[in-house]
């Protein structure tokens, strides 16, 4: 009797489906219980439905069972359970790459996670480091539980262990080991990288970049015949940074062409450099391609110039493509010493400019970025959204509610005609750079302006304001 069951409730959910009466497709069995009234009967078939449906049959697996490894601990403990419903709200918010990588950044900063229950990364999603044990847990179960085990032994990163570590848990580790022995580190990765796939060897050469040194160039000058393009192409802005390779031959005297250096001043001692006038779109998509492949002292070489000599010569604000393509060549492939210097020269105004100074942003320190973020703030049309562009979720910045980024947000909540919705974009990443204090004292202020304390727009500065800072903020 039962076998058939499953069979006719194909016919009662084709027919409900459709909105009409099932009860004569019903089971023969069940048309005594479900009595005469044509209304009852059609709930009590409901009823019976549900509970054959939910109770009495099984779902059977279409591929292999497996059992799953336990989900690794973090090194940082979950958010407290008070905290946690909050926590589920933001994640609503911040569905957007960008916003939700700030938003793990902004926890980790504060030496917290994320609550597994309430989130679980993607093996590839663009997460903090401390979340590696977790992707590679997504990616694969069983080899995460090794990785796992090697990490919790103390053992860290070496030539016998590599294969047990998962992808994800295998760069963090090593990003660990090249910030305390830089030299040991670029061994192992010599030794070890050929195995790997083009994008994981693109990713594990990017962690060169802490302690990039003399002692790395032997290494890089290897992987110029490397069979992936990308790994080549990182390879050599490595070595540019370090002074190494930085002829630019046909191109970088072709890109030399699009300007001109000229003297200044009444003794002619200065030089700037000119721009040439662009005649057609084909030539500034040829001046944007140069500037995109060659390094910036192949630039300055070509025009004759110190690297240092090049910023200072520079006509910045005169053409925003320009400015940010220079910003762009030398965030790739130009020294430290380089990068602060054209830093400097960005920030030399009393208003910071996003989008030129943007590029500099990763090879920045967390000083130097707040800095840059709170000169943002100050600026003409400045918004916490470009401030949180700079800071990346770092919530650190002071008596950010005071700057006239923050008048300007209280204007508008006050104004005639604003909607419960309006500028909640702006009052997360508000929330997200703000540090501990300064989200109390916005909440104050918000709440001087009319704004209710209830109001959701207001949950990731009551989320900062709460939560207590367990890492101290380089």
């Amino acid at each position: 009797m039962v076998d058939g069951i499953p069979g006719a409730l194909g016919s009662v959910l084709t027919r409900w489906t459709m909105g009409g009466s099932a009860v004569d497709a019903a089971p023969a069995a069940w048309r005594e219980p479900m009595g005469d009234d044509a209304q009852e009967a059609e709930l009590r078939l409901l009823a019976l439905s549900g509970q054959f449906l939910g109770v009495l049959t099984l779902a059977e697996p279409t591929g292999e069972v497996r059992m799953l490894a336990d989900l690794p601990r973090l090194t940082d403990p979950p958010l407290a359970e008070n905290l946690r419903p909050r926590a589920r709200r933001l994640l609503q918010q911040v569905r957007e790459p960008g916003y939700l990588r700030a938003f793990l950044a902004f926890l980790n900063s504060r030496g917290w996670t994320l609550h597994p229950g309430d989130w679980l990364p993607g093996a590839n999603d663009d997460v903090p480091d401390i979340y590696a044990p977790w992707q590679d847990w997504a990616a694969s179960a069983e080899r995460a539980a090794s990785s796992h085990r090697a990490e919790a032994d103390g053992e860290g990163l070496t030539a016998e262990n590599w294969s047990l570590w998962q992808p994800a848990a295998r760069r963090a580790a090593f990003a660990v080991l090249r910030g305390k022995e830089p030299e040991r580190a670029v061994a192992l990765l010599s030794a070890k990288i050929g195995g790997e796939t083009a994008d994981l060897r693109v990713r594990l050469l990017e962690l060169l970049d802490c302690g990039l040194s003399e002692a790395d160039i032997p290494f890089l000058e290897g992987l110029g015949g490397d069979r992936a393009p990308r790994v080549k192409a990182l390879a050599a802005s490595l070595l540019a940074r370090l002074g190494h390779g930085v002829r630019g031959g046909e191109d970088a005297a072709e890109l030399a062409g699009f300007f001109s250096v000229q003297a200044r001043g009444l003794l002619r001692r200065g030089r700037v450099v000119v721009p040439q006038a662009l005649k057609t779109p084909a030539q500034r998509n040829r001046r944007n391609t140069l500037m995109e492949t060659l390094s910036f002292a192949a630039f300055a070489q070509a025009l004759d110039l110190e690297p240092e000599r090049l910023i200072a010569a520079w006509p910045w604000n005169g053409d925003a493509m320009a400015d940010r393509a220079l910003a762009e060549m030398a965030a790739r492939s130009a020294s430290d010493s380089i990068v602060a210097l054209l830093a400097e020269a960005l920030t030399g105004s009393d208003a910071l400019d996003p989008f030129r100074f943007g590029p500099l942003v990763p090879r920045l320190a967390p000083g130097q970025r707040r800095a840059a973020a709170m000169q943002a703030l100050r600026g003409a049309g400045a918004s916490f959204a470009q401030a949180l562009g700079i800071m990346d979720g770092d919530g650190s910045m002071e008596n950010v509610i005071a700057t006239p980024a923050g008048a300007a947000l209280r204007k508008k909540l006050g104004e005639d005609g604003a909607r419960p919705g309006d500028h909640a974009a702006e009052l997360l990443a508000l929330g997200l750079v703000a540090s501990r204090a300064a989200a109390a004292q916005a909440l104050e202020h918000l709440a001087a302006a009319g704004m209710l304390a209830s109001d959701p727009r207001l949950d990731m500065l009551r989320l900062n304001a709460a939560l207590d800072d367990r890492g101290a903020i380089p």
